[in-house]
């Protein structure tokens, strides 16, 4: 019996020394101080962190890069509500300055729920060339650890929501062109197929970590053109698919025979500010850290944007005889767009040309190209949006400089050489013509689908009275309301006037 015992206890610690051998054996090591120092410096220079399965910080998001980009995407949300809808809002008819509203929150909705189901794993997950693979559908294993394909210190659901936020207001932009004449049920339809046939495709192919044009990314790329905040996804897909909507769709009811001029442009610039502030989310958020890039992109941005915003509204000066508010807001919001793809590429005296550019082309396509066509885009997404986004697609292949970004000296040392005709221009040109092709030809085929479908247009009465209370049963402005403001109005500039007379009258008659 004692032997028995003892060999069960010889047998037993045999066992567990083997089991805690194992256990040993899979537990990772404990960071040296090395790997710890070293995480610390590539935290705050934004650089590559350890790989090393031993160090600690390896799955944990860096605060102060993940707190950026937070902010920044909700920054980009401002951009649309309220920035875009109040900017759009204000420059329609007072009729349907709901419907743009609410197409505004729509759009933001249906895009989340898009976003949600399978279009981020469209956009961001490898697959092909042309598009990601569906494995991050429903947002599967999208935590709050990094993705290093994106960014080593910023959560990978927070990159997926600051991205959530382009996707929203890409769409948005082409209410413009089509405002106070597509019925929203048609918009919505229109705008889901559109995300899935232009949108994910184009997110992917220019930001994807396989993306066919991706030229900073992805070393295999394609085609080496580089697109920082969404030259060719955002403005050039928007803008395009603008104008073939709106042509497809045909002119409002009484345009170019009826004045059809902004109901408030208080509103307008409103929006206008928004939108400015907002962008800074927009473009240094695409850094995707708050590192030496987002500090460039933020002062680029700024001075491409005030240059444009003054430049647009001295055109006007000298050749209309005077700057109206609305040619400062239209050339800030011009400004904003044409440095959006280069804004992490040119240096401060690119975006200067680049601001100069924004306020001269843009104008001179919403002056006279506008009327020598006389198509309806309302709100001019054309002009500013698709003009401004492909010649910032162009302008960011002449002017991207090593000493704005040193990223551009990896993947693309033989296309950037700090010339105005270096080799990038003609990357560049390749991906404004797939963004052109995919956004009109995809348009195009949506537009009459939905078309045949369902209809674009409501009947000519209801877009003669107007969107809002025909399509969402309300108004934005209740006529009662103006009617007794201006009756309260007139009774108290009318009652000093009264009194006045009373007292004439009470006065004993002169002989």
């Amino acid at each position: 019996m004692k032997r028995f015992l003892l060999s069960l206890t010889l047998i037993t610690l045999i066992g567990t020394s083997a089991v805690q051998t194992r256990a040993d054996a899979a537990a990772p090591p404990k960071p040296s101080i090395e790997d710890r120092l070293a995480d610390l410096e590539a935290y705050v220079t934004n650089g590559s962190r350890q790989t090393n399965a031993a160090t600690a910080l390896a799955t944990s998001p860096g605060p102060g890069h993940n707190a950026w980009q937070m902010a920044s995407a909700a920054l980009v949300l401002f951009m649309t509500l309220p920035g875009l809808a109040l900017f759009y809002g204000g420059l329609v008819r007072r009729k349907n300055v709901l419907s743009v509203l609410a197409q505004c929150l729509g759009i933001t909705g249906l895009v989340t729920i898009l976003w949600w189901l399978c279009g981020y794993s469209i956009a961001f997950h490898s697959g092909k060339p042309f598009f990601g693979g569906l494995q991050w559908s429903f947002l599967n294993g999208v935590d709050s650890s990094p993705n290093t394909d994106y960014g080593g210190w910023v959560s990978h659901n927070v990159f997926a929501m600051y991205q959530l936020m382009f996707a929203i207001i890409t769409p948005a932009l082409i209410v413009g062109a089509i405002a106070e004449r597509m019925k929203f049920g048609a918009i919505i339809a229109f705008m889901t197929l559109w995300m899935f046939i232009v949108y994910f495709p184009l997110a992917h192919m220019i930001w994807g970590v396989d993306g066919l044009m991706n030229g900073v990314g992805n070393a295999a790329a394609k085609i080496k053109a580089i697109d920082f905040a969404g030259g060719t996804v955002v403005h050039m897909s928007s803008g395009w698919s603008a104008l073939i909507l709106c042509l497809i769709l045909g002119k409002r009811l009484g345009f170019g025979k009826e004045p059809m001029p902004p109901h408030n442009l208080v509103l307008c610039m409103v929006g206008t500010g928004m939108l400015w502030v907002g962008w800074y989310g927009f473009n240094a958020g695409s850094a995707v850290a708050a590192d030496v890039i987002a500090a460039n992109a933020f002062t680029t941005t700024t001075l491409a944007t005030a240059v444009a915003s003054f430049v647009w509204p001295t055109a006007e000066w000298l050749i209309k005889g005077k700057p109206s508010v609305l040619g400062f807001c239209s050339g800030a919001v011009a400004g904003l767009v044409v440095i959006t793809p280069a804004c992490g590429f040119v240096t401060a005296g690119g975006a200067v040309v680049i601001g100069i550019a924004a306020g001269l082309v843009p104008f001179f396509f919403c002056f006279k190209v506008k009327s020598w066509f006389g198509y309806d885009d309302a709100l001019d997404t054309f002009g500013v949006h698709a003009v401004g986004g492909t010649m910032g697609a162009f302008l960011t292949g002449a002017l991207a400089r090593n000493a704005a970004n040193g990223n551009l000296a990896n993947n693309l040392k033989d296309y950037v050489k700090d010339t105005v005709f270096q080799p990038l221009v003609l990357e560049q040109l390749k991906a404004i013509s797939v963004t052109l092709v995919l956004a009109v030809v995809g348009t195009t085929v949506i537009a009459f689908v939905v078309k045949a479908v369902l209809g674009l247009r409501p009947s000519e009465d209801v877009e003669l009275s107007g969107l809002d209370l025909a399509e969402h049963g309300e108004e934005g402005y209740h006529a009662e309301g103006f009617a007794s403001a201006h009756s309260a109005l007139a009774s108290e500039a009318l009652e000093p006037a009264q009194v006045k007379l009373s007292a004439i009258s009470r006065k004993p008659a002169v002989t």
